[in-house]
C-alpha cells in the first residue's frame, strides 16, 4: 500500500470511528435493551447503528465488506481489498456497563491485515495504525512491549475465559493475568505496549481479530494463530482457530507456555 494510500485509508478509519462514537453516545451502556443470537451472543441496537454508519463512512465501490452484523455478501471474496468490521466487539460487556468494548475497523489486503482501527468510548482511547506508519495511540506514536521473558509480564486474558475457569492453570504463574473484556480491546492494548500478550485457545473469527492483528503487526509485535500462521483474513468462513498476540521477545517463551493445553491439530509438536 503505498504511502497516499496509506494516509487516505487511515483518515477513512478515523473519521469512521469518531461516527460511530458518536452513534453510541445515544446508547447507555448497562442499560440497552439485548436480543440473543444463535449461541447465546448478544446484539443490541447500537451494534445495528454502528455497523450501518461504518458501512456508509468507510465502504468505496471496488471494496468488500465483511461484518459481524451484516449478511455476508460473498463478492467480498473477489475483492482485493475489504473491510473488517466488528461495530462493537465486547457486546457482553456493553450491556452489563463494563467499560471494554469497542468499535473494530480492518482494512484487509490480499488477505493481509494492513490497517486498523479500534475505539474504547468508554474510556475515550483510539488505536489507529498501518503496516506503513507505525500506531497511534490516542494521537501519539506507540509500540509493542520490548520485554523479552514472561516473569513479571502483564498477560491479557478473556473475561468470559477466566469466567469458565480456563485460565485457572496459570494462576501460579510468574506473570500477571488481567481479565479483559473484547479481545479487540486486548489487541489494542499489546499493540501500544499496553500489555505485554494475550491469546486465547478458542476460535475467533475474522471480525474479532481483523484490527487488531494489524494494530500489532504495525506497532512491531508478533501475532498469529495457533498454528503459528500468519493471521490471514477474507475467507469463506472466517473463524480461526484462536490467537497468540505478543511482544516480539517473548513469542518462543509464550507458545512453549501454551503448547501443552493446545488442540492437537494445532499443535505442531504433537505431529510426526
Amino acid at each position: 500500500m503505498d504511502q497516499h494510500i496509506d494516509s487516505e485509508i487511515l483518515f477513512r478509519i478515523e473519521r469512521a470511528l469518531e461516527a460511530a462514537r458518536s452513534v453510541l453516545t445515544r446508547f447507555t451502556p448497562g442499560a440497552v435493551a439485548t436480543e440473543y443470537k444463535t449461541g447465546h451472543d448478544p446484539v443490541t441496537e447500537a451494534d445495528r447503528a454502528v455497523d450501518a454508519v461504518l458501512r456508509r463512512e468507510l465502504l468505496r465501490l471496488g471494496e468488500g465488506w465483511l461484518s459481524e452484523e451484516s449478511v455476508d455478501d460473498f463478492s467480498r471474496l473477489e475483492r482485493e481489498r475489504v473491510w473488517v468490521v466488528d461495530p462493537l466487539d465486547g457486546t457482553r460487556e456493553f450491556v452489563a456497563g463494563i467499560p471494554e468494548f469497542c468499535v473494530s475497523v480492518a482494512m484487509v489486503e490480499r488477505g493481509l491485515p494492513v490497517a486498523g482501527g479500534i475505539c474504547n468510548p468508554a474510556t475515550g482511547e483510539i488505536f489507529l495504525g498501518s503496516l506503513g506508519s507505525g500506531v497511534l495511540y490516542n494521537g501519539r506514536p506507540a509500540r509493542a512491549s520490548r520485554r523479552t521473558n514472561l516473569h513479571g509480564a502483564m498477560i491479557l486474558a478473556s473475561r468470559s475465559e477466566v469466567k469458565r475457569g480456563e485460565w485457572k492453570r496459570f494462576e501460579n504463574a510468574s506473570f500477571t493475568v488481567r481479565a479483559v473484556g473484547s479481545v479487540a480491546y486486548k489487541l489494542a492494548l499489546v499493540s501500544a505496549g499496553l500489555a505485554d500478550a494475550t491469546f486465547t485457545l478458542t476460535p475467533k473469527h475474522e471480525w474479532d481479530v481483523a484490527a487488531g492483528a494489524a494494530l500489532v503487526l504495525s506497532g512491531g509485535g508478533l501475532v498469529s494463530t495457533l498454528e503459528n500462521a500468519p493471521v490471514s483474513c477474507n475467507h469463506p468462513s472466517p473463524l480461526l482457530s484462536g490467537l497468540v498476540a505478543c511482544a516480539p521477545g517473548l513469542a518462543d517463551e509464550l507458545r512453549t507456555l501454551i503448547a501443552n493445553y493446545l488442540p492437537a491439530d494445532c499443535n505442531p509438536s504433537r505431529h510426526g
